[in-house]
C-alpha cells in the first residue's frame, strides 16, 4: 500500500514537472510570437512610412512638373497674344503719339 502511495506521489511529481515544463515552453513560445509580431509590425510601419514618403515625393515632382507646364503654356499664350496684337498695339501707339503731337502743336 505504501508503495502504491509512493508511486502515485512520484507520478504526481512527474506530471507536475511535465506541466511546469509545458507552461515554461508555452510562455517561451508566446514571448517569441510576441517578439516576432512586434518586429513584423515595426517593419510594416517602416515600410508604410517609406511608401508614404515616396508617394509624397512623387506627388511633389508631379506638382512641380504640372506647374512648369502651366507656366510654359501661359508664356506661350502671352507671346502669341502679343504677336497677334503687335500691329494693333503699334497702331494705338502711333495714334497716341499723333494725338500728343497734335495737342502740343495747338498749344
Amino acid at each position: 500500500m505504501k508503495r502504491i502511495i509512493e508511486d502515485v506521489l512520484e507520478a504526481e511529481e512527474r506530471v507536475g514537472a511535465i506541466i511546469e515544463e509545458a507552461r515554461d515552453k508555452a510562455a517561451e513560445i508566446k514571448r517569441s510570437a510576441e517578439n516576432e509580431s512586434s518586429q513584423k509590425i515595426s517593419d510594416a510601419k517602416c515600410k508604410a512610412r517609406e511608401m508614404a514618403q515616396m508617394a509624397v515625393e512623387e506627388a511633389k515632382r508631379e506638382a512641380e512638373r504640372l506647374s512648369k507646364d502651366k507656366l510654359e503654356q501661359v508664356d506661350r499664350r502671352k507671346d502669341t497674344l502679343v504677336n497677334d496684337r503687335a500691329d494693333a498695339i503699334d497702331g494705338l501707339v502711333d495714334r497716341i503719339c499723333e494725338m500728343i503731337l497734335t495737342t502740343t502743336d495747338k498749344n
